[in-house]
C-alpha cells in the first residue's frame, strides 16, 4: 500500500520497520572518466536517486553494485554520498588514507579481463523530511593516472565472447523509524 493510500485510509503509522517507498536508479550503458593523480571522488554518472523522507525519524536503507574496472595498476575506490557528504566510509587514519565505500585492488599488473562487483549496504538516519540526493562515486587514488570504467572491463575487444557489459545500480528504500 502507497504513503498516500496510507494516509487517506487513516493509518497515519506504520509499525517500525514498515517500508514505505522504494526508489532505484540502474546504469546499463557504459561510462568512463579520467582519474589523474587525484583523490577526488567523480559522480559515477546515472547512479544518483532522489527520495523524500515523510518523517525525521524514518531510516532510508541504501544498497549499490557498481561494476568497474580501470586502465592501470591503481585500486578501485567507490562512496556512498548523501547531498554533499560521504557516508558509509571507513574511519580516517593517516594523511594518505582514502575514505572509501568499497575498494578493489587487482593483484596482477593490470588484469584487462577483470570486472569486480564493488556493493554495499547501509541504513542511514537522514533526520531530514527535505528531497535527499543519494549517489556513488569512484576515484583512482592519487598515485595513478588512468581511467576508471563502469560496466566494462579495461579489455574492449569487440570481438571476444569473454569482454562483456554489465549493469550497475542504486536503491533506497524509506523505512518507518
Amino acid at each position: 500500500m502507497a504513503l498516500t493510500q496510507v494516509r487517506a485510509a487513516g493509518l497515519e503509522t506504520l509499525p517500525t520497520g514498515s517500508i514505505l517507498q522504494v526508489k532505484s536508479a540502474t546504469q546499463t550503458a557504459v561510462a568512463s572518466f579520467s582519474s589523474s593523480n587525484t583523490s577526488t571522488f567523480v559522480d559515477l554518472s546515472g547512479l544518483s536517486v532522489s527520495i523524500t523522507p515523510a518523517s525525521t525519524s524514518n531510516k532510508i536503507l541504501v544498497m549499490f553494485n557498481v561494476n568497474c574496472a580501470q586502465s592501470t595498476t591503481a585500486t578501485l575506490h567507490v562512496r556512498i554520498v548523501r547531498d554533499s557528504t560521504a557516508i558509509y566510509i571507513g574511519d580516517a587514519e593517516g594523511s594518505n588514507r582514502i575514505r572509501s565505500s568499497a575498494i578493489s585492488r587487482t593483484a596482477a599488473s593490470p588484469y584487462t579481463l577483470e570486472l569486480p562487483n564493488l556493493g554495499g549496504t547501509h541504513l542511514d538516519s537522514p533526520s531530514s523530511t527535505s528531497a535527499i540526493t543519494y549517489k556513488l562515486q569512484g576515484t583512482l587514488g592519487s598515485t595513478y593516472s588512468g581511467t576508471f570504467y563502469v560496466n566494462r572491463m579495461s579489455d574492449n575487444s569487440s570481438d571476444s565472447d569473454f569482454v562483456g557489459r554489465t549493469a550497475s545500480s542504486i536503491t533506497v528504500m524509506e523505512i518507518a523509524g
